[in-house]
């Protein structure tokens, strides 16, 4: 590992001369370290149906009505953004658009209802069992 040591005392050389690279970096690191944390507590205590619903819920207009979400996204995209399986994915999607939370014509569309049942806590989007 001769390419990681260097990197290592390069990076230890820098903070030591440089405070306010110091400075930088440090709250970078605090930064990240409360995404993860964030992210932990996400994972431990919400659905993934909740967390794929609030991804979803992203690019929710402002005005109310339905929105496209721009790119193109694969349920295996999806679910590696929200630590689940494609299939739980695909079953998810079935489900919000049963319910009238989401259409789906070529691109996704995300409607107003999907954001009460989160916002609301309805038992329709529930803890994973």
């Amino acid at each position: 590992m001769p390419g990681y040591l260097h990197r290592k005392s390069a990076m230890l050389a820098e903070l030591q001369k440089g405070p306010k690279f110091s400075e930088l970096f440090m709250a970078y690191l605090l930064s990240r370290n409360s995404r993860i944390e964030e992210d932990l507590i996400d994972q431990l205590f919400n659905s993934s149906e909740k967390r794929l619903a609030r991804l979803l819920l992203a690019n929710f207009g402002k005005d109310g009505t339905p929105q496209p979400i721009a790119a193109h996204v694969s349920q295996e995209t999806l679910a590696e953004l929200v630590s689940t399986t494609r299939s739980r994915v695909s079953f998810f999607m079935n489900k919000f658009r049963k319910l009238g939370f989401i259409s789906h014509n070529g691109k996704i569309e995300v409607h107003n209802s999907l954001l009460n049942a989160v916002l609301y806590d309805k038992p329709e989007i529930k803890r994973d069992e």
